[in-house]
């Protein structure tokens, strides 16, 4: 007979990759996990991994059954959550947020998570796109709220909202009443971080438009970014949605800007699949309606 909690052992460590990290994960010892993933190859009459000293890998018998270990997992599940109310979901759950989000409806989410699921505890780790995915695929994270999608294998991906990009400056700086890329590339260019896609959009615009050697400054935190801007260190290409305050009182202009567009940034809720994915799915979904309420246009 084939033991649950060995199935559970084995998805960790195909997961994990390790011995270690699928104890840490189950908080049990390595000992009783290599005992589990000795009884489950036992009871299957296959080897599931191959153990080299770099760590363990499935073998392709092993990748086999992952297949239908999911399955089984994911049934115990739903079974286990069809019993029970969903407002009664309980533990930790590992939240991942760009800061565009937390700068415009990530407060109405929390509020919106802590009235209908009282018994969930929330970690919220606040970073760039580039260290949430990393973050995610590591599993040191439940759900992202990223620039999207991550399209990797067992990844799910739901929409959550589209924010346009802007050229943005101070009043005070020098760049006449239209600016021109000419004029703009004159002083530094304030974006997101130099991993990000953004920043490496309008370098090449800059680039294209004639300015040789463009001087730009990458930052992950948006209220530095805002800081910079309203100093006139230079202009700043950011999404305008959190600056409303700013721009109604003239402190930041939007710039009409003779050049290729901007794209817009498009944010997922991003999880993996498994046999736990249970609690970041109903928080995508969670996010997507609080987003869509928030008037992020495709939310």
């Amino acid at each position: 007979m084939i033991d649950l909690r060995n199935l559970e052992t084995f998805f960790w460590v195909s997961s994990l990759g390790s011995f270690r990290a699928a104890s840490e994960k189950l908080n049990t010892t390595q000992p009783a996990i290599s005992q589990r993933i000795a009884s489950l190859e036992s009871a299957l009459g296959v080897q599931l991994f191959e153990r080299d000293a770099r760590g363990v890998k499935l073998t392709a018998k092993g990748q086999e059954m992952l297949s239908h270990t999911e399955r089984m997992l994911q049934m115990r599940r739903d079974m286990l959550e069809a019993a029970s109310e969903q407002n009664v979901m309980t533990g930790t759950v590992r939240i991942g947020v760009a800061e565009t989000i937390v700068q415009t409806w990530l407060p109405a989410l929390v509020e919106q998570i802590s009235a209908s699921y009282p018994g969930l505890v929330l970690e919220i780790d606040v970073d760039t796109t580039h260290v949430l995915r990393m973050h995610l695929l590591a599993r040191q994270i439940d759900v992202a709220f990223l620039m999207g999608p991550v399209l990797e294998a067992r990844v799910e991906n739901l929409p959550l909202c589209t924010y346009p990009l802007a050229w943005v400056a101070s009043p005070k700086l020098d760049l006449g009443p239209e600016p021109t890329l000419e004029r703009i590339g004159r002083f530094p260019v304030i974006t997101y971080p130099a991993n990000s896609t953004p920043y490496r959009v309008v370098r090449d615009i800059l680039t294209r438009g004639g300015v040789a050697t463009p001087r730009m400054y990458g930052s992950a935190s948006l209220s530095m970014v805002v800081r910079m801007t309203l100093d006139c260190i230079g202009s700043s290409v950011i999404t305008p949605v959190f600056l409303d305050k700013e721009l109604a009182s003239g402190e930041l202009r939007l710039l009409d800007v003779q050049a290729d567009s901007l794209p817009a940034l498009s944010f997922t809720a991003t999880w993996i699949q498994g046999p736990d994915s249970h609690v970041a799915r109903t928080i995508a979904h969670l996010a997507q309606s609080v987003a869509a309420q928030a008037g992020g246009q495709g939310g």
